[in-house]
């Protein structure tokens, strides 16, 4: 058992690790203590170190009476961090792992001491860094947040906090379904797994999200994936930043511009009913499209304004040509033609947030490049323009005209499936076709 004893004290010495036997009763002392146990406290011999007791060596008093206090308790301490004294009068950061032992009406503590002054320094500068990572996020005018595979939440910043009304470790675990509305935590959900599982970005996503205080704000926000030190994907990081004053502010200017153009609007319907009446129901037929295809509310309202502005260029053309019955002479035609683009004049410096201007421009444009009036083909032709070609030609058709009778319903979906692919996009005309199908070939338009 000695030479066992004095081959670990002899590997704790080539490892730096102190070994230490401390008698307790009856008198306080060091009975054994290691090489390296004393050239890390700075003493020059054992001997030296043996003369010294152990709650001597502590810095701190509370910290020394604790592990008094711990060790008669338990029995035993596991990595008990302190500081120690050195001989010069400074301190080293040490681990004490030991027992308290009861041998001959006697106590001992015997243990182990571990120089961890690297190991605190390390720490220190870590706390450091997240102090001033954190400091960083608190100070941020966005939502910040930090998520796991599973899109549970570990980290987010003050913003954020105060935005669900919680403290930030009351919200560490939780998800989005804890403060959002179903739906828009799948949107959200989704949104974290596709940066999960592609390892791509999500940037500048327009988001309107309910707050818990009942109120909706818009924000933009950007998703980018986390790794670990091999290149693993490991989570999502998040930042949002509301933009409601800012939308708003933009609603506001778009509503005042929209409230504009609806006055000439009216005047067109007060100079030409048949006109005005096309114009509405080319805007129902539009929208009903686009919610077909799911667009955004954005979306839908700039192909519903589309639909209502896109004859509005025929306010400059002589009534008598509009509403006169029979063929209309070539320089008639052409006069009628300019209303596409009398429109693009009169509302194109306008900044819009969808393509407005354009799509009046080419709503009489064909794929086959048969259209007017710049014999557009393919893919030159927004889709806008597209989804605008099949409703004005769907509600023409269907309609009573000053020069003709209505043509229906039948001839109206027989001349849009000819032309299907050729002139008339198909993708649009089947969700025509289909409209008209489950409506029994009736207007299914009107009441939008």
């Amino acid at each position: 058992m000695k030479d066992t004893f004095y081959l670990n004290i002899s590997t704790a010495d080539s490892l730096g690790i102190g070994l230490f036997k401390f008698a307790l009763t009856p008198q306080e002392r060091f009975l054994i203590v290691n090489s390296a146990f004393s050239h890390m406290l700075g003493f020059s011999s054992k001997i030296e170190l043996k003369k010294e007791k152990l709650a001597d060596l502590f810095s701190n008093l509370n910290e020394r009476d604790e592990f008094f206090r711990n060790i008669r308790r338990a029995g035993r301490v596991n990595f008990f961090e302190t500081l120690f004294k050195l001989k010069n009068g400074g301190n080293l950061w040490v681990a004490i792992t030991c027992s308290l032992i009861s041998r001959d009406r006697h106590e001992y503590i015997e243990g182990i001491i571990e120089n961890i002054s690297s190991h605190k320094e390390m720490e220190g500068n870590l706390a450091l860094e997240r102090d001033f990572l954190q400091g960083l996020l608190d100070n941020l005018p966005d939502a910040m947040y930090f998520k796991d595979c599973n899109n549970k939440i570990i980290k987010v910043n003050r913003f954020y906090a105060k935005g669900v009304g919680l403290n930030p470790e009351e919200i560490v675990g939780k998800t989005d379904f804890d403060f959002f509305p179903a739906e828009q935590a799948r949107n959200m959900q989704k949104d974290d797994n596709h940066v999960l599982s592609t390892g791509k970005p999500i940037v500048g996503r327009i988001e309107r999200t309910l707050l818990p205080d009942g109120t909706w704000n818009q924000a933009i926000t950007t998703k980018i994936p986390m790794y670990d030190r091999l290149g693993k994907v490991i989570g999502t990081m998040g930042m949002t930043r509301d933009m409601t004053a800012y939308a708003n502010l933009e609603k506001e200017r778009l509503s005042m511009v929209i409230n504009t153009l609806t006055i000439l609007g009216k005047a067109l319907e007060m100079r030409d009913p048949y006109t005005f009446s096309h114009t509405r129901h080319v805007a129902n037929i539009a929208e009903i499209i686009g919610k077909e295809l799911e667009w955004d509310e954005n979306r839908l309202l700039g192909i519903r304004l589309a639909g209502e502005l896109h004859d509005l260029g025929k306010i400059t053309i002589p009534l008598d040509i509009l509403n006169k019955p029979g063929k209309l002479s070539d320089l008639e035609y052409s006069l009628i033609q300019e209303h596409s683009k009398n429109c693009y004049d009169l509302i194109k410096d306008i900044d819009f947030p969808f393509p407005l201007s354009e799509a009046i421009y080419q709503h009489h444009e064909r794929l086959d490049g048969s259209g007017y009036p710049r014999k557009l083909k393919g893919n030159d032709i927004l889709f806008e323009a597209r989804i605008l070609a099949v409703s004005d030609v769907l509600e023409s058709m269907t309609q009573h005209r000053p020069y003709r009778e209505a043509l229906g319903m039948m001839s109206a979906c027989e001349e849009l499936k000819n032309g299907s692919g050729i002139k008339y996009d198909a993708s649009i005309v089947d969700i025509v076709l289909n409209l008209a199908e489950k409506s029994g070939r009736k207007i299914f338009w009107k009441n939008n």
